[in-house]
């Protein structure tokens, strides 16, 4: 038995093609949304969110807490009725930021770039933690390793050389 045709004369497609093409064209098409929490609260927030996906109430990828965004919680989602629908109900939501995130815009959060791979010896610094904070200072050795810098001090009567965690350090710009 043939199978039938179209009004066109060509035969019909299968119906699982079109969902693999859509499960693929899904995958690679998120998008991210800033949703906005009371104060102090993004950690509940998202733990709900968690329980919400386990259970398998909402379509959603993925929760992401920053610790440098105070009072967001970025959710990663198909669209945005999705993300709505997922934080429909949430104590502590207070709405969402108006438009998408796009990956550039929190890539500087998610990514902590190493305060040692911008040094070198005779740059100069301020010291921004410690006994030594405010002070400026130049790199006379840098410790890849342990993430350490040996500095002289430039605001000190005579050379003193520290060693000072690199995290301490901030480039001062020439």
């Amino acid at each position: 038995m043939s199978e039938p045709e179209s009004s066109d004369g060509q035969q019909p497609e299968s119906t699982t093609e079109p969902e693999t093409v859509a499960e693929t064209e899904t995958d690679g098409n998120s998008h991210l949304f800033a949703v906005r929490t009371t104060g102090g609260q993004e950690k509940i927030v998202m733990r709900l969110l968690e329980a919400r996906i386990k259970m398998g109430k909402i379509n959603i990828q993925s929760v992401v807490l920053l610790s440098d965004l105070k009072g967001y919680v970025v959710v990663e989602a198909q669209d945005v009725s999705a993300m709505f629908d997922a934080i429909q109900g949430i104590r502590h939501v207070r709405g969402q930021l108006r438009g998408e995130l796009t990956y550039n815009e929190i890539d500087k959060y998610l990514i902590k770039k190493s305060t040692v791979s911008e040094l070198a010896v005779e740059k100069t610094v301020e010291i921004i933690g410690g006994p030594f904070k405010g002070m400026k200072a130049t790199i006379t050795r840098v410790d890849q390793e342990k993430e350490e810098a040996t500095v002289i001090l430039l605001d000190a009567t005579y050379q003193l050389p520290v060693t000072v965690d690199a995290n301490y350090l901030k480039l001062v710009p020439a």
